[in-house]
């Protein structure tokens, strides 16, 4: 049995660690099973600009998720677990249509349950010549030993940094762990990779870029993730600042979530990462 066969034995992918053994075809917290589930697989515009860059980022949509996130913009494919099964061996063979297809990166999206698939996959690929850079695109919610396993395979991490209240993270998204798991999980991907570099045409090449989404009413918990990130990681940290939100999956039924971010909500994040000399900021057009 592989390392991440192991991990798939005794479900250890994120901080729960819930155990569930989804080679026997048990299924813990995020409904993921033994194989890899996939919703969709296409080249992607609508990512930062060194992620797309010019021929779009080939994304590979993942089925379920170890959030419960009442917002999800994906909940079709996170939480109801839309998608198709896929064997160890198509996978691979996705990713070299992406590298085919002229993408710049193959992005993993929502890849945390399936962490041991996308070693296993991107392993494989590599051996039949894939060679573009790989994008982790993660809410955060990683376990050490996931990115033990993610050392070496991953090029580029992509994380959320959704929260500072533990409080809020139970309430919004199922997980009070999230914020203790979430410093650990980014501290060890700028461990791994830096921060995001870019190639001479501007396509990132390798390191981290950290996303936050802007939740409307939450503008001091949007300040107290820019406070503690710059704290941690200083100013050079690349950020990208999200005002995509709309009140979508259990949005409309919790206060405060039923409506979209405002522009003056927007705006006064954009503001406070100024305040913290945030350099490398990627802002939306709302």
């Amino acid at each position: 049995m592989s390392p991440a066969q192991q991990l798939l034995s005794s479900c250890r992918l994120c901080p729960r660690e819930c155990g569930a053994d989804r080679l026997a075809g048990e299924r813990g917290f995020c409904g993921a099973g033994a194989h890899a589930r996939v919703a969709a697989v296409s080249l992607h515009p609508g990512e930062e600009p060194p992620i797309s860059g010019t021929r779009g980022s080939g994304t590979v949509f993942f089925s379920h998720c170890n959030m419960a996130c009442r917002f999800c913009q994906n909940y079709p494919i996170s939480q109801l677990g839309h998608g198709r099964d896929v064997d160890r061996e198509s996978l691979p063979g996705e990713l070299m249509k992406l590298q085919e297809r002229g993408a710049h990166n193959v992005n993993f999206v929502t890849p945390t349950p399936h962490a041991a698939h996308v070693v296993d996959a991107v392993v494989s690929a590599r051996e039949r010549g894939f060679s573009i850079p790989v994008v982790y695109n993660t809410n955060g919610y990683d376990s050490l030993e996931a990115l033990a396993l993610l050392d070496g395979v991953v090029d580029i991490y992509l994380p959320d940094a959704k929260y500072r209240s533990p409080e809020l993270a139970a309430e919004l998204s199922g997980t009070p762990g999230y914020v203790a798991g979430n410093d650990v999980a980014l501290s060890e991907m700028v461990r791994q990779v830096g921060f995001l570099s870019l190639g001479e045409d501007g396509i990132a090449t390798k390191g981290v870029l950290v996303r936050h989404l802007v939740l409307p009413g939450k503008g001091r918990e949007t300040e107290a993730v820019l406070a503690h990130l710059s704290d941690t990681f200083g100013p050079d940290l690349p950020l990208s600042l999200m005002g995509q939100y709309f009140p979508a999956w259990k949005a409309a039924g919790t206060r405060g979530l039923g409506r979209k971010l405002t522009r003056r909500e927007y705006a006064r994040a954009v503001a406070a990462a100024s305040r913290r000399s945030f350099r490398n900021v990627f802002i939306q057009e709302l």
